[in-house]
């Protein structure tokens, strides 16, 4: 019996490069085995994330630490591939030598073949071409002895949208949306083989699902469709552009028990100049009347975003325009980040660049309303009485177990048993923490 190789996978990034790191080892699986050590493996990859500079810059930083054990083993196989990869293509090689494969946002699908040919022509293979009529391969589930709650599941890629700060459309390609048959049968399987209770829905823009192609439902359709898989409890998804939020996708997600009652709905900013520079298509205005309608189908609905500070030509009136909107808003909680220019983006051309200390206290400042907001908002929920859909113990403390609500708050309770994982149980809420709830079971709703 040939004895398995072993593949050690660093993924930066989106739920999205999560969920493609796992794709990955499907598509090896047979042939390498997963380990948690770069040390220990034959093939190391990199998944990467190109949307920020940080992100980019710990690539780099981790790529010389691979070449360290390369440098000792030279039968290694190191591999780069995502956005990163998509984005430098050939570069990458030109920069670190050393590295054997450089597979595209498209490209990683075929990393079976490309492995075959880094040993037969025993040079570099790089596979970045974005082609317009790819689609999206069905990679199935194989079973697995450890079960799990939660599974993500891509049902399209790339977007149209072209915001000006925004590398998506460049390095992930135009929107492509995968048939629903293949979304239904790859979430049935998971549910059936793994014991996936929950499907976290993926997209740079779920929202326009089905839109580009003929005969295809569209996201809330698709959402009734997946609603009715027997076994599924839940179904989360990300991420929404609010100006294809339509009356339809807010009345399913206030009508379908299964659709989670949270929604990630990224703002970016506050003020309607901006947010023209920034090439979203909607005004402050019209965020504000689909969250008015969103709150009124489904009042317990818990709402994040995203928050840029300091796009170019961004003055201060610009900025306390979003201040406001955090205020009457109200967001459960957000992710905020300062400008920085990305490769291909628009505003990269864009002159009128904030500088780097004032981008800082305009990130602490939102960092300080929020904080607040989040506070109140964590405590609304005490002496509440919530369902958890449990995923196991709490790292923090093995004597409880940790799940989230519907509203996708993260809640740390103790409980009578440990041995709920993957059921659906009703929790009072004791106590707010910074980032979770605490609470303590009261009983199974769905074992």
């Amino acid at each position: 019996m040939v004895a398995m190789k072993k593949v050690y996978i660093k993924t930066f990034g989106c739920q999205m490069n999560e969920n493609d790191s796992e794709k990955v080892l499907l598509l090896l699986s047979g042939e390498y085995e997963p380990v948690d050590r770069a040390e220990e493996a034959d093939l190391i990859l990199i998944n990467t994330c190109s949307v920020r500079e940080k992100p980019e810059h710990k690539l780099y930083s981790e790529i010389g630490r691979f070449r360290d054990i390369k440098e000792k083993r030279p039968d290694l196989l190191v591999g780069v591939m995502g956005c990163v990869a998509q984005q430098e293509g050939e570069a990458l090689i030109r920069r670190f030598p050393f590295i054997d494969l450089v597979l595209g946002t498209q490209g990683f699908y075929n990393i079976r073949e490309a492995l075959k040919r880094v040993k037969l022509e025993g040079k570099p293979v790089v596979l970045t071409e974005l082609r317009e009529d790819f689609t999206i391969p069905l990679v199935l589930s194989k079973g697995s002895p450890q079960k799990r709650v939660k599974a993500f599941v891509t049902i399209m890629q790339g977007c149209d949208n072209f915001c000006t700060y925004c590398v998506v459309p460049y390095v992930r390609g135009r929107e492509i949306s995968r048939p629903a048959e293949e979304i239904l049968t790859e979430i049935e399987t998971l549910v059936k083989e793994e014991g996936v209770r929950e499907v976290i829905l993926l997209g740079q823009n779920v929202n326009s699902y089905g839109q580009k192609e003929r005969g295809y439902p569209d996201f809330a359709e698709l959402l009734e469709l997946i609603s009715q898989i027997e076994g599924l409890l839940r179904i989360r998804f990300t991420t929404s552009h609010p100006k294809d939020l339509s009356a339809k996708l807010i009345r399913v997600i206030a009508e379908n028990p299964k659709v989670c009652k949270h929604i990630h709905l990224p703002l970016q900013a506050g003020s309607n100049r901006i947010l023209q520079r920034m090439n979203r298509k909607y005004t402050k205005e019209e965020y504000l009347d689909k969250v008015t309608k969103l709150r009124e189908q489904c009042p317990e609905i818990g709402i994040t975003s995203d928050i840029i500070v300091g796009f170019p030509g961004e003055r201060e009136e610009d900025f306390k325009e979003t201040l406001e909107m955090l205020e009457k808003v109200r967001f459960q909680e957000i992710f905020s980040f300062k400008y920085s220019d990305r490769p291909f983006a628009a505003a990269t051309k864009f002159k009128d660049k904030i500088p780097e200390e004032e981008k800082e206290r305009r990130l602490k400042k939102v960092h300080e309303v929020q904080r607040r907001i989040t506070e109140e908002v964590y405590g609304s929920y005490v002496g509440k009485e919530v369902e958890v859909l449990v995923e196991g113990v709490s790292e923090k403390d093995k004597t409880k177990l940790t799940g989230r609500t519907t509203t996708n708050l993260i809640v740390n309770f103790t409980a009578p048993r440990l041995d709920l994982m993957g059921a659906l149980v009703k929790v009072l809420i004791e106590e707010p923490g910074k980032h979770s709830l605490k609470g303590r079971y009261v009983e199974t709703l769905v074992s």
